[in-house]
């Protein structure tokens, strides 16, 4: 039996996904050398790009413009888009292991995690995820309510760049986020608003702040909001001092420099405010009737971890904060995949070197592989799954080379979509709809016009792949 990889006998392989991650992927394969290979890219959902789409912010048009790499990977001959097909509904895995020599998981981290304190299922507690993905118009969360309008002070808990996103997009002005891509429906509420006051929670210290120094600068540059911060909550102590000199990197410095020259412009006089709180923890959410009313603080100080790290360590000693909302932006946290092996302690699938292992500490499950969020968790920024995707495309081609993949016993995988009637979206048929919401978009004075339901999508899909029809 001749070795895949050759003209004659291509290698297939399918990723699950089509975040940044299954892209990078796809090209690292695609690249290597002297390789022949068929790649095939599945989404629930009938539109590619994952997070790029659904979670990057809509005033973060920069950011967005990566896909344009993608669009590149897209346009080998070797490349298969089939949106809107889900695993567990329309396929199994048992289906995608007949089909191809190698599966790559690409499904990163779809839920959030828990604070895990009294109070979290009260109204008006909500998390950063399901926030970030009502706005940019995710067909999971068109459905949320969030009653901006009767809001005029909002708790963040965390300090990363998704809070800042969330932080962001709840103080400017709706008339600059009206050009974007944001949701419809979004823009309505964000009309209403009348939150004037977002408050992050940080439970370390400045120096350890998650955020990165231009998101703080781009809420510092609105023009009618004020970067507030406590002159004691900014003062970084001696063991941070160290820390930061011997370890922190450059960003952390110049993060705790901007926090120090906000906490000398005191509280400011604009009418809307970011207030940056440094260790300090929500240990109880406490309402009334069932609706969120203030969060209960416990303050912390830094201790040295076995390694030097500075940790919080919880002190005999608390505030509480009177509040209409609170957005969790503590970390994102993957779900299991039906009939794929899941870490539930660490939410990921669990893997070596990007191949995936029955448990945690177990053997190699034969031709499954795992790349992005779904591999190390939630961490990094988008062109930090590259590196991460080629590493785990290495090991696969380190298996094929040891003769380390099994041969798939059934052609192709369209033959068995067409057999279940299932209506997959192709990568023409996104073309054809990325089209039509950039010139849908055009037309409003707005980047993109993206609809928020799967409904939606698929009745534009067939309109335009009918359109497309009559035109042959």
């Amino acid at each position: 039996m001749h070795r895949p990889g050759t003209e004659s006998l291509p290698l297939r392989v399918c990723t699950v996904g089509s975040g940044p991650s299954a892209f990078y992927a796809t090209e690292a394969l695609f690249k290597a050398p002297g390789l022949r290979v068929q790649v095939d890219m599945f989404d629930r959902l009938p539109v590619p790009y994952g997070l790029v789409r659904g979670g990057v912010a809509p005033d973060h048009q920069n950011i967005k413009a990566v896909v344009k790499i993608y669009e590149k990977i897209a346009a080998n001959p070797g490349f298969r888009f089939f949106g809107n097909v889900k695993l567990g509904r329309d396929l199994q895995v048992a289906d995608l292991l007949a089909h191809y020599h190698a599966v790559i998981w690409a499904v990163g981290a779809e839920s959030d995690n828990k604070l895990g304190v009294p109070g979290e299922d009260l109204a008006g507690v909500h998390s950063a995820t399901e926030f970030v993905g009502w706005y940019n118009s995710h067909p999971d969360f068109r459905d949320r309510r969030f009653d901006l309008a009767r809001a005029r002070t909002v708790a963040v808990v965390g300090n990363g760049n998704v809070a800042m996103d969330v932080a962001r997009v709840l103080l400017q002005d709706p008339a600059a986020l009206a050009t974007t891509d944001l949701a419809e429906h979004a823009l309505a509420t964000l009309r209403t608003s009348t939150v004037r006051e977002v408050v992050l929670l940080g439970r370390r210290g400045p120096a350890q702040a998650a955020f990165s120094p231009k998101e703080l600068e781009e809420i510092a540059e609105l023009p009618d909001v004020d970067v507030v911060v406590r002159a004691d909550e900014a003062v970084v102590d001696p063991l941070s001092a160290a820390w930061l000199e011997k370890e922190g990197a450059r960003s952390q410095q110049r993060n705790a420099r901007l926090i120090a020259e906000h906490a000398a412009h005191g509280d400011g006089s604009k009418a809307r405010k970011l207030r940056c709180r440094f260790l300090v923890a929500p240990v109880e959410l406490q309402g009334d009737n069932g609706r969120l009313t203030q969060v209960r603080l416990q303050h912390a100080t830094l201790a040295a971890d076995a390694d030097g790290t500075p940790r919080p360590v919880a002190k005999d000693s608390f505030e509480t904060l009177a509040v209409d909302l609170v957005f969790k932006a503590v970390g994102y946290r993957g779900i299991p995949v039906p009939g794929v092996p899941f870490d539930n302690k660490k939410g990921i699938i669990p893997n070596r070197d990007g191949r995936v292992l029955e448990s945690p500490a177990g053997q190699r499950v034969a031709g499954q592989y795992v790349v992005g969020w779904a591999k190390r968790g939630p961490t990094g920024l988008i062109g930090t799954n590259s590196a991460d995707s080629k590493a785990t495309v290495e090991s696969l081609l380190q298996d094929l080379a040891a003769d380390g993949l099994a041969a798939p016993t059934r052609t192709d995988i369209s033959d068995l979509l067409r057999q279940r009637h299932i209506d997959h979206v192709s990568w023409q048929d996104w073309l054809r709809l990325d089209a039509w919401e950039q010139s849908q978009g055009k037309a409003r004075g707005r980047v993109r016009w993206k609809l928020p339901s799967v409904e939606e999508l698929l009745r534009t899909v067939h309109a335009l792949r009918g359109e497309a029809a009559t035109q042959i």
